[in-house]
């Protein structure tokens, strides 16, 4: 039985989430849909989030913000509760992420297997909360910079963890963006626009095999592939 998860924050190209986007993603085969800062980029997510309980935004925004930090799925007749928090470091102000965390994590009712999308900046504070979660668990996946990471690994009490899942974009690109825009941003000190390349996509994933009844993961594999 299969759960899959996916960072949909930048799916209406290349900016923020749609309905039609997010629809698409649920078409391809996603069950759970993450966000991140750009989330409420398009004016729209601030009303589908309240009614699509499937796409979630981070938990650690304050009070009052549209949609839900966290979804309860199952998997057959596994539950599974997936989280999404945002990163603090180098980022715009932002609620405590640990204790946001923590929080729903005392709430959770014992649900064994777990899931936390901590969409950060920093790889120092990804590290701190894949440790800081160590155990209590199932998988913290870290998101935003679009770059993979090579730390894929299996923490001491039983968490599957990795920095930067990457992305699903052009290869031959800047994080997903079009070249020479990119480039034209950091050389002329003009403001670049986010447009996306096209061409060879790069696909960035990890599987994850969770045991149900401790919630302990037991094998995390990177998936890479290049789409002609």
């Amino acid at each position: 039985m299969d759960l899959v998860i996916a960072n949909g924050e930048n799916s209406a190209h290349g900016a923020g989430i749609s309905a039609t986007s997010a629809r698409d993603l649920f078409d391809a085969g996603v069950d759970v849909i993450t966000g991140g800062n750009h989330t409420w980029h398009r004016r729209e997510a601030r009303t589908f989030l309240e009614e699509e309980t499937r796409v979630i935004r981070p938990l650690n925004y304050p009070r009052g913000t549209p949609g839900r930090g966290a979804v309860a799925v199952r998997v057959g007749d596994i539950p599974v509760l997936v989280l999404n928090a945002l990163g603090r470091l180098f980022m715009k102000p932002i609620d405590d992420p640990f204790q946001a965390v923590h929080g729903v994590l005392e709430a959770s009712n014992g649900v064994a297997v777990i899931v936390v999308d901590f969409h950060a900046e920093a790889t120092s504070e990804k590290r701190a909360m894949g440790f800081f979660l160590d155990g209590r668990v199932s998988l913290v996946v870290g998101t935003h910079t679009h770059v993979p990471t090579a730390d894929a690994q299996i923490l001491p009490r039983g968490t599957a963890y990795v920095t930067d899942l990457g992305m699903v974009g052009a290869r031959h690109s800047v994080i997903g963006l079009d070249v020479p825009n990119a480039v034209a941003g950091f050389t002329s000190g003009l403001p670049s626009f986010a447009q996306p390349a096209v061409g060879p996509v790069e696909v960035n994933a990890v599987l994850v095999d969770v045991d149900p009844a401790s919630g302990k993961a037991t094998a995390i594999t990177r998936l890479d592939y290049h789409v002609d």
